[in-house]
């Protein structure tokens, strides 16, 4: 059976970055979109993924770190006669790329936002100006503009961010249809804003388990992870954020508010690594994650806010509950023992993999009737069978790129778009044949079982949703 073909790029594609997910999603784009491979430029800053770029015939290979100096003269003689943008980067501004893009007419699509290297640990930055939260409303605020040209840019659109937010809605539907919910379909953001509302829907995680073991044991001065070492560690490193919601109480301690902006979100003053959180996968049930900022925690939160006039009356508190494979889990404590200093070795585990599943979903809670997870549980063997060059981690990222780059070009002409924004249905069935299964399930857990009786902890017995009884201090 031929692949389907969604979409064509008649241009040059250009991709920015070629680390895992570069080279994960490559062989999914030659499959589903029509170009020519003369057409495919990639720029990089590391020479590991040529002989999987050569493999598949890619010869316009580039050696190039993109910098602040540089990126224009690099980037603007191959994208003035169209095609597309593919950031996959790390250290390069997508603020400064998206506005390029505006500049020329060519369509982007990024799987987080960059800032220029050193942005996530300057110490002469803010908090605010090192954060998630602060990126993404320099990105918006270049879709604000007024430009002669808006081409189409998405931004964070792989699977977390990317694919969580359409997961959220086809979990948001699950619910109210298992409830016995009968609504107008949701067309607008006030309509899921409403929906989630009327759900009882006060907590949302984006609950990750990656069961992924390799069959070597990580060694002592050495970062062990299913994905990006470099991105990983560059965005634990930015302070703790979480949406935050109008159920909540009273502020964290060391919580703050951001001066700008939408006030969707709130931040830590601690790294993400070192910050966890009670969650809960079909899976591995109860377990303790790491809150690190991603950009889903933001935009989710902010798309789900309900308004009557100028008053904020319902928003979900909305964060990331990581477990990474057993390996990271180890190089995060190293990491974090040694003064947050990366040891000089990092190992990428994809051929090493020999078992495990990345079970990733989104966690609704407070419902009267429990929580309820809907997500992508995919083995290491369905990862390999289903598109070379991946891991099961990567393969769920890669997915959530290629759906985001058909939508694009099948959206021209609407500027700067958060995946919230997007056609979940339309973007699902380009990247659900690369999920492995989707699952639905019900539970009964909520972050006080078990603790109730065990010591006098400071926790709110009244009301389980609080974020201090989610944290773990």
């Amino acid at each position: 059976m031929h692949p389907e073909i969604h979409a064509s790029i008649a241009g040059r594609l250009v991709i920015v970055g070629f680390g895992s997910i570069g080279q994960g999603v490559l062989p999914l784009i030659l499959r589903h979109v029509a170009l020519d491979r003369d057409r495919i430029t990639i720029f990089t800053a590391h020479d590991r993924g040529r002989d999987v770029a050569q493999s598949w015939g890619i010869a316009d290979f580039r050696l190039q770190p993109l910098t602040r100096e540089t990126y224009r003269q690099q980037l603007e003689p191959l994208l003035r006669q169209g095609g597309f943008l593919l950031n996959l980067s790390y250290d390069v501004s997508s603020v400064a790329l998206i506005e390029l893009c505006h500049r020329l007419d060519v369509p982007y699509l990024d799987s987080c936002i960059e800032p220029w290297a050193g942005g996530h640990f300057d110490p002469e930055l803010t908090p605010t100006e090192r954060s998630n939260y602060g990126q993404r409303e320099l990105a918006l605020a270049v879709g604000r503009k007024d430009w002669r040209h808006r081409p189409t840019c998405v931004v964070t659109h792989g699977v977390n961010p990317g694919l969580i937010s359409h997961f959220t809605k086809r979990a948001l539907s699950s619910m109210a249809s298992d409830l016995g919910l009968v609504s107008a379909p949701q067309a607008a953001r006030e309509d899921w804003a409403r929906l989630a509302m009327i759900l009882g829907v006060r907590v949302i995680h984006i609950a990750e388990r990656d069961f992924q073991q390799s069959a070597q044991q990580k060694q002592p001065g050495e970062f062990v992870n299913t994905w990006s070492t470099e991105a990983f560690v560059g965005e634990g490193s930015q302070p703790a954020e979480l949406g935050w919601g109008t159920h909540e109480k009273v502020l964290p301690a060391g919580g703050r508010r951001h001066p700008i902006g939408s006030q969707a979100a709130i931040y830590l003053e601690r790294p993400g690594v070192s910050v966890r959180v009670r969650s809960w996968t079909p899976l591995q049930g109860p377990y303790h994650g790491f809150l690190i900022t991603h950009a889903e925690s933001i935009s989710i939160a902010d798309y789900l806010t309900l308004r009557e006039g100028a008053t904020v009356v319902y928003r979900p508190t909305v964060h990331y509950a990581y477990h990474p494979c057993d390996d990271a889990v180890m190089s995060i404590f190293e990491y974090c023992g040694k003064g947050y200093q990366l040891p000089a070795r990092s190992l990428l585990l994809r051929e090493e993999v020999i078992c495990g599943t990345d079970e990733l979903g989104i966690l609704l809670c407070g419902n009267a009737k429990g929580v309820y997870w809907y997500g992508s549980r995919l083995t290491i063997e369905e990862a390999r069978a289903l598109a070379p060059c991946n891991n099961a981690t990567t393969l769920q990222t890669a997915a959530g790129v290629l759906g985001g780059l058909i939508w694009t070009i099948e959206n021209p002409g609407r500027g700067v778009v958060e995946p919230d924004a997007m056609d979940h249905e339309r973007i699902m069935r380009i990247a659900e044949p690369y999920l492995g299964t989707m699952v639905g399930a019900w539970d009964a857990w909520n972050p006080l079982r078990g603790r109730e009786q065990l010591f006098p902890e400071d926790i709110d017995r009244d009301d389980p949703w609080q974020f201090k009884n989610i944290l773990v201090t």
